[in-house]
């Protein structure tokens, strides 16, 4: 389909495109245009202008911040998987980025873009979420920090207001201790369901793809593996307070069943069990 008709400007800076989505009428930010444009041709999204911040090279980086890693909301997937600073001190997260879509949606699709769309089967919401990430956006009232916990409240909603712009994203660095682990149809397809799962400082974190209406804890895991499960034993409580989707590619109970496998296998894995 076409989409509805709709303006279209390009930002000059992080300011410029602020004050774009603050001039009236339904404006949406593009990025690398993956998760958004699709929404536009079926019509399910129809915003009136659209501000492109693709060109702004400022928000493309990975650098080290006092004990966190700071990535620019504009870095390629196919640069978050191939930085070496990231490989060598948060191997999730370039595992993560490697492993999403194909070649061509890695080289244009932005870690940004995933996390302010908010799309519950994309891999790098769940994987912050694991990780404890913190978000930076920029609005005309100023800059703030999101934890990601705090970020995703519905099917594709943020506490991203409108009229803010994601700019960084902060990571912990890791030791060896994570796993992310996923299933889909297709090498390049969304995943039906994903694990995250993260050891650090004494406790596990393990984070759900595609198991609700957004990313989540596994907390039910987490409290196992504390109380001195196994797991094998711990993963069973993958599938608690979940409401997975039923669609073409699998039942929300098949859902269910996936979560507690790979969380299994994604438990042995980050605590060398």
């Amino acid at each position: 389909m076409i989409p509805a008709r709709f303006d279209y400007e390009l930002a000059e800076s992080v300011d410029h495109a602020i004050e774009l989505l603050g001039s009236g009428g339904d404006a949406k930010l593009l990025a690398g245009g993956h998760s958004l444009l699709p929404l536009m041709r079926l019509r399910l999204a129809r915003p009136s202008l659209l501000v492109d911040v693709g060109r702004l090279d400022d928000l493309r980086y990975i650098r080290e911040d006092g004990g966190r890693i700071a990535i620019g909301a504009l870095t390629r997937h196919h640069d978050v998987a191939n930085d070496p600073l990231l490989r060598e001190a948060n191997g999730l997260l370039a595992h993560t980025a490697a492993g999403i879509g194909d070649p061509q949606v890695r080289h244009v699709g932005t870690i940004g873009g995933s996390v302010a769309h908010g799309d519950p089967a994309a891999d790098m919401p769940a994987v912050l979420l694991a990780l404890e990430a913190e978000l930076v956006v920029r609005g005309a009232g100023g800059e703030r920090t999101i934890a990601a916990a705090d970020c995703f409240r519905g099917f594709l909603e943020t506490t991203i207001e409108p009229g803010e712009v994601l700019t960084e994203i902060r990571v912990p660095r890791l030791g060896s201790g994570w796993s992310y682990l996923k299933m889909t149809r297709r090498a390049q397809d969304w995943a039906t369901v994903g694990v995250a799962a993260v050891q650090a400082n004494g406790s596990a974190r393990v984070a759900l793809t595609n198991m609700d209406a957004t990313p989540v804890r596994a907390r039910g895991v987490e409290e196992a593996l504390a109380s001195g499960a196994d797991p094998a034993a711990a993963a069973e409580r993958a599938a608690e307070g979940t409401s997975p989707p039923s669609d073409h590619s699998a039942s929300g109970e098949f859902r269910q069943h996936l979560a507690r496998v790979l969380t299994k296998r994604a438990l042995e894995e980050a605590l060398g069990s």
